[in-house]
Formats: C-alpha cells, sequence, structure tokens
C-alpha cells in the first residue's frame, strides 16, 4: 500500500524543509510584490486587495518584520503620493493587523516622524497631507503603546474602556486629554484633506480625488470610536468633579462635536464613501453632561463596511494570484483545480491511485469548520444581542440611580426644612410650658399635689430605673451603631469590588446578574433594617436624655411637669410617639448630614490638595516661561547690539556723520535706561513671577544701545583723530560690556552677579568726549531749548511793552519840562520811537506764529521739545536772533532817554536803530530757513520786516533833523583874514582831519577785534560765519558797506546787562 505513513522519516523532513523554503520565499516574492503595487507614485488610491495581502501577510507571521524590511527601502522622500500611500497603508496595518504589528511600528517611529518633518517643510500639496498624516500615525502608535489594553482598532467594550480608566479620577482625566488630542489629530488631516479637495477640480470620482479620500475610510472608524471614549469618559469625570472644573472640557468637546458632525455629513454626500461605508449619524446637539441621565439617551456610532462580494479584476501586470484559501467559496472539485505534485509524488507516483485520504480530511475539515463558522456567527449575534439588551438595563438602571440621587437631595433638603420646622415647634412648647407653670397655678393646685405625691414619687422611682435601663442600652445602641458603620463601610468596598466585576458579571451573563440582583437586594434589606433598628435605638435614647433633664430640674418644675402629665395622659402620649417619630426624622437627617459632610470634606481636601499641586506646577511652569522669555528678549537685544558693532567696521558706514549734540542725546538716553534695566533686574531678583519691567528695560536698553555705538562711530569720522580713537575704543568697549551683560542675564548661574555698571562707565566716556565735541557756545542743555525759546521770545515781547511805556513817560516828561523846538524835535524823535517799538512788537508776534507753524508741520510724532533739540543749531540762532531784538529795544530807550534829557548822543540814537534793523533781520532769517516758501505767515513775517526797516529809517531821518534843528550853525565868514591866515587856518584844519581820518581808522580795527571777539564768545568760527544751519549773514544784502559781514548766530548779554559800548568820545 502506498501511503505517506510508509515513506521514511527521513524523505517526509527534506520534503518539508524544501516545502516550507518554497513557501517562504513564495510568500517573501508576494508580499514584495504586493507592497510595490500597494505603495507607488500613481495617483490613485491603494488598491484592496493589495492591502489585505499585506494584513493577512502580517497575520502570518505574527507580525510585520517583512513588511518594514521591504518599507524601509522605499525612496520616501522623492515622492509625495509615495509616501501618503505609506502612511496610509501603515495605518491599515496598525488597525487590521496582528496586533505584534503595533510593536514592530513603533521601533520605527523616528523614521515616520523624519518623513512627517521633511514634507512639512515643503510646499506640496501632499507634503502637508503625509506631514498630518505622519503625526497622526506617532499619535495613534503613542496612545496605543501606553494603553495597551485598548487595541489598535479601536473596537473595545465599555467594561475595558472603565478598567483602563480605573478608578482614580487624575487617571481618567488625564486619559480624556489623550483621546481628545487623538479625535484632533485625525479631525485635523479630514479636514485638510476635504478643504484640499474643495479648492481643487477634483471631485471624488475621479482617481486624483479617491487617492486624497481613501485613507479616511479609516479615520471614520477611529473617530466614531473616539467619539464614543470621550462621551463615556466625560460622563463619568463628571460624576466625581464640580461642573466648574470640567469647562475647559466641555468646551473642548463642543468643537471637536462640531467639526466631526460636519465631517461626517460631508463625507456621506461624496459618491465615493457611499459605497465602501455606511457613515453613522450624530445627534443634533452633544450630549448634555450636567445632567447625568442623558447618559441613556447616547448610542454609540457604529461604522458599518458592506462586505463586497464581486470579484476583484485581476490586473495584468499582477503576479498570479495569492494561494488563500476562502472557505466560504471552495467546493474543491477535484477536476477544475489542477493538483500540484510534491516531489515525493512525482518519483514514487500518487498514492492510492492517484487519490491521497489526506484530500478526505481536507474535505472533512472544511465541512466542520464551515458548520463551526455558522455556530460562530449564530453565536455571536446571540451575544452580541444579549450584550445589547445588558446595555440598555445598565443605561436604565443608572438613569435609576440618577433619580434616587436627585430624590435623595430632594429629601435632604425637605429634612433641613422639617428640623428648623421642629426646632421652632420646641421653642414655642418651651414658652408655652413657661407660661403655664407659673405661680399662681401651682398655688391652684398644690392641694391636688399633695394628694398624688405618693403615686408621683412611686411613679419617680420606677422612672428611674427605666432611665438606668435605657442608659445600658444606650450604650449598645452605641456600639450597635459603630458596628453599622462597619457594614456600611463594608458594604461600600463590596460596592466598589462588584464595579471592578463587572466585566465578569456580564460574561457570566444572566446568573451572574441573578446574583449581583440577589445580593444587592438582601444588603439593601438588611442595611435598611440595621438603620431602622439604630434609628429606634437612637430615638428611644433621644426621649430618656430628655426625660431625665426634666427629672434633674427643681422641684417645682418637676411637680408642674408631673400635674400637667396626669390631666393629660392621652394627650402627652400622642404627641410624645410625635416627638418620637420627629426625633428619629431629625436624627437620620443628622446622621445623614453629618456622612455628606465627612465625604465633602474628604472631597474638598483632595480638590485642595490637587489645586495645591497644580498651582505649583503652574508656577514652576510660569517661572519657567518667564525666563525662557528673558532669555529669547536677550539673545535679540544681543543681534541687536552684534548688528551695530558689524557696522563700525562696515566700509559703506565710513560715509555716515553724525553730530556730538545727538550722540550726547544719546548717550543720556543710554545712561537713562541703564537705570531702569538695572531696577528691572532688582524687581525680578525679588519676584521672578514677573519679568515685564526686565523685557521692557532690555528692548529699550538694546536699541538704546546700538544707537549711541552706530552714532558714536559716525560722530567719530567728523572728529578729530584723537577723540575719533577714543570715541571708536569705547563705542566697541561699550558693545563688549553689554554683551557679556547679556550672557550673564542668559544663564540662572550668573543671573545673580550680573551688573550693568561697567556699561554705564563706558557711556559716560562716550558722553564725556561726545560734549568735548560740541561747540564752545552750546551751554544750554538740549532738553532745556523749547522752554528756552519760549521764554526768550515772551522775555522780548515783554521788553518791547516796556520800551513803550518808557517811551510814553518820556514823552509826559518832556511836555512838562521843554517847550518850542526842542519839545518839537523830542516829540518827533519819540513818536518815530514808538511806531518802530510797536512794528518790532507785530514783527516778534508774527515770528511765534510762523514758528508755531513750523514746529507742527516738522516735528510728526515728536513733541516740540524733541523737535526743538534735534534741530539745536536752528533752535539756538533763534534764541540769539530774539535776545538781540529784546537788548537793542533796551538800549534804545536809555539812548532815547538820554537824547531828551541831552546827557547823550544822538549818535548813539542812530546806531540803536541800526542794530535793531540787524536784529530783527536776523531774527527772520532764523524763522526763514525752516518755513514753508508759500506759508501766509511767511509773507506776513517779511512785511513787519520791512515795516520795521522803515521805522528804523524814519528814527534815523527824525533824529538827524533833531539835530540839524537843534545845532547853532555859525556863518563862515573869512573875509577879515590875511592870506597867511587863512594859511595857517587851513593847515590846522588839515591837521585836524588827518587826526580824525586816523582816529577813525584806529576805531575801526578796534570795531573789526571787538566782533572778532564777540564771535568767538558766540561759538562761531570766523572762518565758518556762512555755515552751519544755513542762515546766512545779515548783512550780505549790503555788499558796499565798509564794516565786516555780521554773522547769523550772535549771543547777545542777557536783558539785565549792558554791552560794552565804545566811550563817549570815540567819535570826538
Amino acid at each position: 500500500m502506498n501511503s505517506i505513513r510508509q515513506v521514511p522519516s527521513r524523505v517526509k523532513t527534506k520534503r518539508t524543509e524544501t516545502n516550507l523554503g518554497a513557501e517562504r520565499e513564495h510568500f517573501d516574492k508576494q508580499q514584495l510584490s504586493s507592497i510595490s503595487k500597494a505603495i507607488n507614485s500613481n495617483e490613485a488610491p491603494v488598491k484592496e486587495k493589495h492591502a489585505r495581502r499585506i494584513i493577512l501577510g502580517t497575520h502570518r507571521e505574527k507580525g510585520a518584520f517583512t513588511f518594514w524590511s521591504y518599507a524601509l527601502g522605499l525612496p520616501l522622500s522623492s515622492n509625495s503620493i509615495l509616501s501618503w500611500k505609506f502612511c496610509h497603508v501603515v495605518h491599515k496595518v496598525l488597525r487590521d493587523g496582528h496586533h505584534n504589528s503595533l510593536q514592530d511600528c513603533m521601533r520605527h517611529h523616528s523614521n515616520i516622524v523624519e518623513t512627517g518633518q521633511l514634507w512639512g517643510n515643503l510646499h506640496d500639496r501632499y507634503g502637508q497631507l503625509v506631514a498630518l498624516y505622519a503625526k497622526l500615525l506617532c499619535t495613534k502608535m503613542e496612545f496605543h503603546v501606553k494603553h495597551s489594553e485598548i487595541r489598535a482598532n479601536l473596537e473595545v467594550t465599555d467594561e475595558v474602556l472603565e478598567r483602563v480608566a480605573g478608578t482614580d479620577i487624575n487617571n481618567v482625566f488625564q486619559l480624556t486629554v489623550e483621546v481628545f488630542d487623538y479625535l484632533d489629530t485625525e479631525l485635523r488631516l479630514a479636514e485638510t484633506v476635504i478643504r484640499q479637495l474643495n479648492t481643487s477640480i477634483a471631485i471624488s470620482t475621479l482617481t486624483s480625488g479617491q487617492c486624497r479620500l481613501s485613507p479616511l475610510i479609516q479615520v471614520i472608524q477611529d473617530c466614531s470610536h473616539l467619539y464614543h471614549f470621550t462621551v463615556k469618559l466625560l460622563f463619568k469625570l463628571h460624576a466625581c468633579l464640580p461642573a466648574d472644573t470640567l469647562q475647559g472640557h466641555r468646551d473642548r468637546f463642543h468643537d471637536q462635536f462640531h467639526s466631526l458632525k460636519t465631517f461626517f455629513n460631508k463625507a456621506r454626500d461624496m459618491m465615493y464613501f457611499k459605497r465602501l461605508i455606511q457613515i453613522p449619524k450624530l445627534p443634533e446637539s452633544p450630549p448634555n453632561f450636567l445632567h447625568a441621565a442623558s447618559l441613556a439617551k447616547h448610542a454609540r456610532p457604529v461604522v458599518v463596511i458592506p462586505d463586497e462580494d464581486e470579484p476583484e479584476q485581476v490586473d495584468d501586470d499582477d503576479d498570479d494570484p495569492e494561494p488563500l484559501i476562502n472557505v466560504s467559496d471552495v467546493t474543491v472539485p477535484s477536476m477544475a483545480v489542477p493538483q500540484q505534485f510534491d516531489i515525493f509524488d512525482q518519483t514514487f507516483g500518487p498514492a492510492n491511485g492517484g487519490f491521497d485520504d489526506r484530500d478526505i480530511q481536507i474535505e472533512n475539515l472544511k465541512r466542520d469548520l464551515e458548520l463551526l463558522r455558522t455556530d460562530l456567527e449564530r453565536v455571536k449575534g446571540e451575544a452580541q444581542r444579549y450584550i445589547t439588551q445588558l446595555k440598555s438595563q445598565i443605561n436604565s438602571l443608572e438613569a435609576e440611580l440618577e433619580e434616587q440621587r436627585v430624590q435623595k437631595q430632594r429629601a435632604l433638603v425637605e429634612n433641613e426644612q422639617l428640623r428648623m420646622e421642629l426646632e421652632a415647634t420646641r421653642r414655642r412648647n418651651a414658652e408655652h410650658e413657661s407660661v403655664q407653670a407659673t405661680f399662681g397655678e401651682a398655688e391652684t393646685r398644690a392641694q391636688a399635689t399633695e394628694q398624688r405625691y405618693n403615686k408621683l414619687k412611686e411613679k419617680h422611682t420606677e422612672l428611674v430605673s427605666s432611665h438606668a435601663e435605657l442608659l445600658r442600652k444606650s450604650a449598645d445602641t452605641v456600639k450597635m451603631l459603630s458596628a453599622t458603620q462597619q457594614t456600611q463601610e463594608e458594604v461600600e468596598r463590596t460596592k466598589q469590588q462588584l464595579a471592578f466585576e463587572v466585566d465578569r458579571i456580564k460574561q457570566d451573563a444572566d446568573m451572574k446578574l441573578e446574583e449581583q440582583k440577589f445580593e444587592m437586594e438582601k444588603l439593601k434589606r438588611e442595611f435598611e433594617e440595621k438603620k431602622a433598628e439604630v434609628e429606634r435605638v437612637k430615638g428611644t435614647l433621644q426621649s430618656n436624655e430628655k426625660v431625665g433633664e426634666q427629672q434633674t430640674r427643681s422641684m417645682s418644675a418637676l411637680q408642674a411637669e408631673k400635674e400637667r402629665l396626669m390631666h393629660s395622659v392621652s394627650e402627652k402620649e400622642a404627641a410624645l410617639s410625635a416627638l418620637r417619630h420627629a426625633a428619629q426624622l431629625q436624627q437620620s437627617s443628622l446622621q445623614q448630614e453629618r456622612e455628606r459632610s465627612t465625604r465633602e470634606l474628604g472631597e474638598l481636601q483632595g480638590r485642595l490638595q490637587e489645586k495645591s499641586s497644580c498651582e505649583e506646577q503652574l508656577q514652576q511652569k510660569l517661572l519657567e516661561e518667564q525666563f525662557s522669555l528673558l532669555q529669547g528678549t536677550v539673545s535679540e537685544a544681543e543681534s541687536i547690539i552684534q548688528d551695530a558693532v558689524a557696522k563700525l567696521d562696515d566700509p559703506l558706514h565710513i560715509r555716515c556723520t553724525s553730530s556730538p549734540d545727538y550722540l550726547v542725546s544719546r548717550a543720556a538716553a543710554t545712561l537713562g535706561s541703564i537705570d531702569k534695566v538695572k531696577r528691572g533686574h532688582s524687581d525680578y531678583l525679588t519676584n521672578m513671577g514677573d519679568v515685564g519691567g526686565l523685557l521692557r528695560a532690555l528692548t529699550q536698553f538694546s536699541h538704546l544701545a546700538a544707537d549711541t555705538i552706530i552714532n558714536g562711530s559716525a560722530t567719530a569720522h567728523m572728529a578729530p583723530t584723537d577723540h575719533a580713537d577714543r570715541l571708536t575704543e569705547n563705542c566697541r568697549g561699550c558693545a563688549t560690556q553689554s554683551l557679556q551683560f547679556l550672557k550673564d542675564l542668559k544663564s540662572k548661574a550668573s543671573l545673580q552677579r550680573a551688573d550693568p555698571a561697567s556699561i554705564r562707565i563706558v557711556v559716560q566716556k562716550i558722553l564725556r568726549l561726545g560734549e568735548e565735541l560740541r561747540p564752545k557756545g552750546v551751554d544750554v542743555r538740549q532738553d532745556e531749548l523749547g522752554d528756552l525759546v519760549d521764554k526768550e521770545m515772551a522775555a522780548t515781547s515783554a521788553a518791547i511793552e516796556e520800551a513803550v511805556r518808557r517811551i510814553d513817560e518820556m514823552m509826559n516828561q518832556a511836555r512838562k519840562d521843554t517847550s518850542g523846538v526842542k519839545l518839537e524835535v523830542n516829540e518827533r524823535i519819540l513818536y518815530s520811537c514808538t511806531d518802530l517799538m510797536k512794528a518790532i512788537h507785530l514783527l516778534v508776534l508774527t515770528s511765534t506764529d510762523l514758528q508755531k507753524e513750523i514746529v507742527e508741520g516738522g516735528r510728526g510724532a515728536a513733541t516740540i521739545k524733541e523737535f526743538y533739540a534735534r534741530n539745536s543749531r536752528w533752535t539756538e540762532g533763534l534764541i540769539s536772533a530774539s535776545k538781540a531784538v529784546g537788548w537793542g529795544a533796551t538800549q534804545m530807550v536809555e539812548s532815547a532817554d538820554k537824547v531828551v534829557l541831552h546827557t547823550g548822543k544822538y549818535e548813539e540814537l542812530i546806531v540803536c536803530s541800526h542794530e535793531i534793523a540787524a536784529s530783527t533781520a536776523q531774527l527772520v532769517a532764523s524763522s526763514k530757513v525752516k518755513a514753508d516758501r508759500n506759508s501766509t505767515k511767511l509773507t506776513a513775517l517779511q512785511q513787519a520786516s520791512r515795516r520795521v526797516n522803515e521805522m528804523a529809517a524814519n528814527v534815523v531821518a527824525s533824529t538827524k533833523t533833531g539835530q540839524e534843528n537843534l545845532e547853532d550853525k555859525d556863518t563862515m565868514d573869512f573875509s577879515g583874514m590875511s592870506l597867511i591866515k587863512l594859511k595857517m587856518e587851513e593847515m590846522e584844519s588839515q591837521v585836524k582831519v588827518l587826526e580824525l581820518e586816523n582816529q577813525l581808522g584806529n576805531e575801526r580795527l578796534r570795531l573789526g577785534e571787538l566782533r572778532k571777539k564777540h564771535y568767538d564768545i558766540a561759538g562761531v568760527p570766523a572762518a565758518g560765519l556762512s555755515e552751519g544751519n544755513g542762515l546766512a549773514p545779515s548783512s550780505a544784502s549790503e555788499p558796499s558797506s565798509p564794516k565786516p559781514s555780521k554773522p547769523s548766530i550772535m549771543r547777545k548779554p542777557a536783558l539785565a546787562q549792558k554791552p560794552n559800548l565804545p566811550p563817549k568820545n570815540m567819535f570826538r
């Protein structure tokens, strides 16, 4: 008989090894083919048959070793569509593959992360999707590795979820947050895919759209389970924590609910999903977690994947179909499939004439397998129906439990009200009894008391004995109460054990459920009986205590009470029963209140500890965030200062120049910012939770220090060599010290010793160098220039008004003291001086208006003081011109006074008129520099200047006319002189002319030296009188004058001082 049993074992072993090797080679070849066809660069969805072969391969080898060995060789970084399909296949392997595939995929977690980061940094539509999909896969693997009891396809029962969550509320809280994050990554991927489809021409019927939509089938399956997990966990949290604590969880759930509902609705409308998946419908509104009964209304969303009975079309480029046995379609016609003979059969021939008994065994096993599969399906259906019934019963029981809790709260409120009413009734009874137990009633009933005293005495003896008995019973009751409390604790522990054994009870089905119900009812009956017994004993104890208190009262009160009891025995018995009932209710309510208070105290202590730990964590996190903010600000400040230092060596920066005035202002501002940095540093060391002051100070300091360094270098380009070298060296030192200080601030170890004192020293050196480079005449601080301008203009106006007043006084005095020609001359001179003063006053007012227009038009966002400081040279010229006008007005009044009093000379008045004209011309030129050419106020100022010139000319003319009228001109009669006498007079006259000419030349030289010295004191170099702010010399329009040109910037003495005028005999 040719049978396999008759073959030697050595031959069978060789054939088995050969078959296994061939099988493994065929398996590897098939897996490689499926992977290469499933993961390619074609923009088409992954074919289901290729993915199914890969998944079956993981079940065959109990892991994903082969898949990853081939997948690691794919060029994922070269094509985004290839990476997208790779993520899709990995998702399918995680969901439907062998459970060991999760650990194999976790070993390649870093490869998935690198792929997501690579495509996330590129601007590619599929690249963005790959980045989100990689993040989803990493989140999924990390979640399921941490919670290994929850399978990767998320198909677990509520009991498993309860067991994973546990009884610790902190674990439940953490698990809820992780599920939230899990669902967020799923929804983010789905929203991005749908948004790309909406913004492109791709639709769900094209392969380009289906390539993006195909992974959403797994996303829909995951989201339905995650939504159910979230609802269950949130209801559990709301049962243990207050609603305010979970407000953030509710808000996040509502956002996810609306996003998930929108995603499901859009997916349900797409033709691609209608034949592949049945998407569940979510309720119109999210569950109300504040109402526990809403859990009964929640239905778990179920996603259905319909079975496809259509045969798969084999592509032209596919390999041979996989030799997988589909027991539902195999009828094993032996002639339909060609038999594959092994090497042994080819050598020795088929056993039993071509038919082996193994075929019969295979057929029998297939039929048994079909029967078992049918029975298994039937059992699964029944089990599913039974589980559904149990879940509905559990939901109804939980709803009843919630109703019982509500009734319990309502009963507590009613008990509290009844207790308050009982207290009020007792107070009213006590008042009523005190009124009745008056001395009159005692006198009227004294006789009856004497008669029944003996009976009451006997009754008293019985009551005392009964009281002692009740005290003994009270001690027993206390013991029973403690035992009852222990029983309650045991009941609580039993409940917890029952809660942990729900899984096992549900698996045991009806028998376990009935036992649990019977045990619960038995425990409830025992608990109620013991509770009722405790209440009865406590009520008796309370009544006995009251009786004992009444017996210890005074004899008169006892007699009155006994008298009342004897007269109304029946009434008091009824009242006593009512009071006992009320006392029992009160005792039970007090006991419940005490238990509730104990529970609440424990919960509050736990919450307090939790909040304390949370506050400590938040405080530590705040400190870390504050220090990270400080580090970021310091890094930014370092980059600003390093950029400023780099400009010192920049060849393009050599052309940049700056004024010493601006450098001094920047250095002064930097010194102020250093003080703020020091204060902010000390405040931060005092309170490290508040770094705001230090951040603001560092920001200001970095910009001001960089500005000082750049302007110092720019100022050095125009400075002498010695000053330039020192200034550049100090700028580099400022940068070095600033960077060292910022480096100390970046480290916690050196934060305490960080000190900006060295920066202050270097900045002070820069400030001193800037002050040395400033012009010598600049003796006013730039921040005071704005105020000084206003003060000088106001002082000029006041001086002019004072001059007009004094001229009026001189006019009145001249009318009193003089008459005739002198009075006429004096009036003419004083009238002309008055007109000149009025014209000057109008000029000053017009100049003030033009000055305001210039400031408002040129300052921009800066203040008025900052505008004056920025244009310091122009401001100083304006101040100098204003001072000169005021001084000239004062001098004219004094000269006019001397002329009227005949103590002065007419020439002094003429010189003062010329000086005033020059000063007003300087004021006009100073205002005209920065004014708009089309300004109406500039036109008015020019007209006022011409008016001043005319009035000054009138003063000169009236003075000369008066001088001619008053001087006595004798007629020159030389008729009586001889020729010799005439010749001698002529020679004397020529000598006198030469002396006067010589004296005139000397005085002109002296005048030139005086003006030169005046220019030096005023800070204007002789070689640069026409430079500076663009102001031309005031006498530029008079080239024919023999006098030297007058500078545009002159510094006159203060109004209270007089200038060094030449002596009166200078023209003699």
